[in-house]
């Protein structure tokens, strides 16, 4: 591996030993915050514009779960390219040709008039914004250094803290008062401005001419492997369930493709699209492990609440907007601290209090009935948020902290890879589930495919309202029985804090 595009912001003996980030590491974390702001939202924007999509584009929850599913898969098939690119091209030139990216995909995608066109331009989105959180992380993570892991992140998280707050209440405003094209068409002057920021303040590194040569076997194995199996996850809906053979079909090609890449990656250890190597590193694993059911807990959580709202009981976009941002703030009040207690005390000792937070926070909803306060379940997203806090952030630094500096930027890459295959799954998944629980009591919903999004008349929504809510309760037990699972991972991670001394090696200079 080589030298990262930003070991010049602060060589080793430069950075503060106590902990602290210097002032020219904190504007640079700002500088990267405001390009992640902007895939951050549009995450969560879109999440309250489903139903409104469905009915506008006459199509069921099986389909239009694509619009979110093709944009993470579209991440997660780009996030193995960073580490190349930016070993190859530097950190500057892959941060800003993944804005550019990202804006173009954002312009077409406001530009759609048919489902099939959205969910391409979504995918062209996707693959500009799969780059920036990673290029992101390794630019800061060789400015910050490893025994300061904790609190980058925490700047690195502040996208995450404003997306689940401002995210679904601008869309939904959005979406009420303009037209949900905005949704889309709102990132062009925002990646205007993260585009000035980048020429301004990332450093020009060039990159290094003897990089490896690209894996291309593996991307030709991994990122196809990906899309066969969200995509036959997702035909469970409609197919007969996970037993059909053309749903298994898809499952088995789509495994095959993984493990034939994990085969390849052992043969062509670093030189790999990802170094499989990386999981002997049982810390490592364990954190992997953990952030993929984040992802899928996090992403299947934003597609079902929004749903409940608008489709359970009724409420316009803005209102479901409004109503997710207990979450958000509860996260925003979490995550700050748990970087600090992540840093002086290790990540073990507060992701199995985050884990906790959620499940506790998940339960109102998975009991949720045809008139549940809005105050209960407010309070309830509020603890889901301190939970998420205190567990997204924390595991990914502590994933870090013991590896060799040289595959910080690989190793980074994969996480960020697990994070949007969990959410794939998370979304595909719950998506499946909820189709079918609905299809399963109110038939009429299920007719024609639409998958109960938002085609059941007003005046009948009080007489299948408590079949509605029993379909989200049995499909937010399964989102409940998926966030548990994370306490395992969770009791393995570090229960001891990064020392600037026990920093793993220097980058290499040359």
């Amino acid at each position: 591996m080589t030298e990262g595009p930003s070991t010049k912001v602060a060589p080793p003996g430069d950075a503060s030993r106590d902990g602290r980030l210097d002032r020219q590491v904190i504007l640079l974390g700002l500088v990267i915050v405001s390009g992640n702001v902007m895939a951050i939202l549009d995450t969560t924007i879109i999440n309250v514009a489903l139903e409104t999509l469905g009915r506008d584009f006459s199509t069921g929850l099986s389909t239009i779960q694509w619009v979110i599913t093709g944009y993470m898969l579209a991440m997660a098939t780009v996030i193995p390219l960073t580490g190349w690119a930016i070993d190859r091209f530097g950190g500057r030139r892959v941060w800003m040709t993944s804005i550019v990216l990202f804006v173009i995909g954002s312009g077409l995608s406001g530009a759609a008039w048919n489902i099939e066109s959205l969910i391409v331009f979504r995918v062209l989105q996707g693959l500009g914004g799969g780059m920036l959180m990673p290029t992101g992380m390794a630019i800061l993570t060789m400015a910050a250094g490893p025994h300061r892991l904790g609190r980058i992140m925490s700047i690195i998280g502040v996208p995450m803290l404003l997306g689940p707050v401002l995210g679904p209440v601008l869309g939904g405003w959005l979406i009420e008062d303009v037209d949900w094209r905005w949704i889309f068409f709102v990132n062009l002057p925002v990646g205007a401005l993260a585009l000035a920021l980048a020429w301004w303040k990332v450093p020009r590194g060039r990159g290094e001419h003897t990089a490896s040569a690209l894996d291309w076997r593996g991307l030709l194995l991994l990122p196809p492997g990906f899309v066969l199996l969200i995509y036959g996850l997702s035909t469970a809906s409609s197919s007969g369930g996970f037993g059909e053979p053309a749903t298994i079909a898809w499952l088995a090609g789509g495994a095959v493709m993984v493990g034939l890449f994990a085969l390849h990656s052992l043969r062509l250890r670093e030189r790999s699209l990802i170094d499989v190597r990386l999981f002997t590193d049982r810390t490592f694993a364990t954190a992997a492990a953990a952030v993929f059911f984040i992802g899928i807990a996090l992403m299947g959580s934003m597609l079902l609440i929004p749903l409940y709202y608008q489709i359970g009981r009724g409420e316009g976009a803005f209102a479901a907007g409004l109503l997710l941002a207990p979450q958000g703030l509860g996260a925003a009040m979490a995550m700050p601290l748990a970087g600090v207690i992540t840093d002086k005390f290790g990540a073990g000792r507060i992701v199995p209090v985050g884990i906790t937070l959620l499940v506790l926070g998940t339960v109102p909803f998975a009991v949720v009935d045809a008139d549940t306060s809005y105050w209960v379940l407010g309070v309830a997203l509020w603890v889901r948020g301190l939970g998420f806090g205190c567990t997204m952030m924390p595991t990914m630094s502590a994933a870090l902290t013991t590896l060799r500096r040289a595959v910080v930027s690989r190793a980074s890459s994969t996480l960020n890879i697990i994070v949007q295959l969990g959410g794939s799954v998370g979304t595909a998944l719950l998506a499946v589930v909820l189709s079918r629980e609905i299809g399963d009591r109110i038939p009429q919903a299920a007719a024609g495919g639409t998958g109960g999004m938002g085609q059941i008349p007003e005046r009948a929504r009080e007489q299948v309202a408590p079949q509605l809510a029993e379909a989200f309760g049995s499909t937010f037990w399964v989102a409940l029985a998926l966030t548990a699972v994370l306490i395992i991972p969770a009791l393995l991670l570090p229960r001891h804090g990064a020392r600037a001394d026990d920093a793993p090696d220097a980058p290499p200079t040359g």
